[in-house]
């Protein structure tokens, strides 16, 4: 590593480094330490994954590719293919790295690709960028999860008049499609975006678009009715 011009601010969390190079632990541990990061190293990828992953606040993973149990990049891959994303954000360091390497890796989700001896100012904007990236995901699975809470508190009715109000129907239109008034509709939308904890119409869409979009959708937690059909 060759010392960096100027330290730029970090973000706060752990980093993980698994490289079995006891020199490159040693010295990132240092390093990272003494800008107030929490640092916890690893020489093998079994041990790393055997660790105790209840850890607070926003995580990174500093990850060589040739390991003595398993490839990292193999690791990171299959690691993607899965969906449910196990790692956390994820920089990945070689010495003996090419471009189809880098391409293979970028591919696979990784922050950065970095060849050693890299500069300490890359690494360290790379973690940066992987912690940052990490609490804004953290925060986001925590808001899908409010919004799957909330959409299951709705009753059967509010689910109906809420998938009507979405498909872009009118309050008499949703009353003559449910059998019911229109007022009897207008209660049910104020009880859905009360429920819901939203103030808009525009809001309730986009809502609903990211539920539709999360990785399991709203199986389960809906009864027997349908963000697609509505029914």
């Amino acid at each position: 590593m060759t010392a960096p011009a100027s330290t730029p601010q970090m973000e706060s969390g752990l980093v993980y480094v698994v490289d079995d190079d006891a020199a490159i632990r040693t010295a990132l541990d240092s390093l990272l330490r003494s800008l107030g990061l929490r640092v916890q190293v690893f020489a093998r990828v079994a041990d790393f994954l055997a660790r105790d992953a209840a850890e607070p606040g926003p995580t990174c993973l500093v990850l060589d590719v040739r390991l003595p149990d398993i490839n990292g990049l193999d690791l990171l891959h299959a690691a993607s293919r899965t969906g449910g994303h196990p790692l956390p954000p994820t920089i990945m360091i070689t010495g003996h790295g090419d471009i189809p390497m880098s391409v293979r890796a970028m591919k696979a989700g990784a922050v950065e690709f970095l060849s050693k001896p890299f500069r300490e100012g890359d690494l360290l904007r790379a973690i940066n960028e992987a912690l940052v990236r990490d609490r804004a995901e953290h925060h986001a699975r925590e808001e899908l999860t409010i919004l799957r809470t909330r959409y299951a508190s709705l009753t059967r009715r509010e689910h109906e008049v809420l998938h009507a109000v979405v498909d872009g129907l009118l309050n008499k239109q949703i009353a003559a499609q449910l059998g019911m008034s229109e007022a009897t509709v207008k209660q049910h939308r104020a009880q859905v975006m009360r429920k819901m904890g939203l103030s808009t119409l525009a809001m309730l869409v986009r809502s609903m678009e990211r539920l539709i979009r999360s990785t399991d959708g709203l199986t389960g937690s809906v009864g027997t009715n349908s963000v697609q059909s509505g029914t």
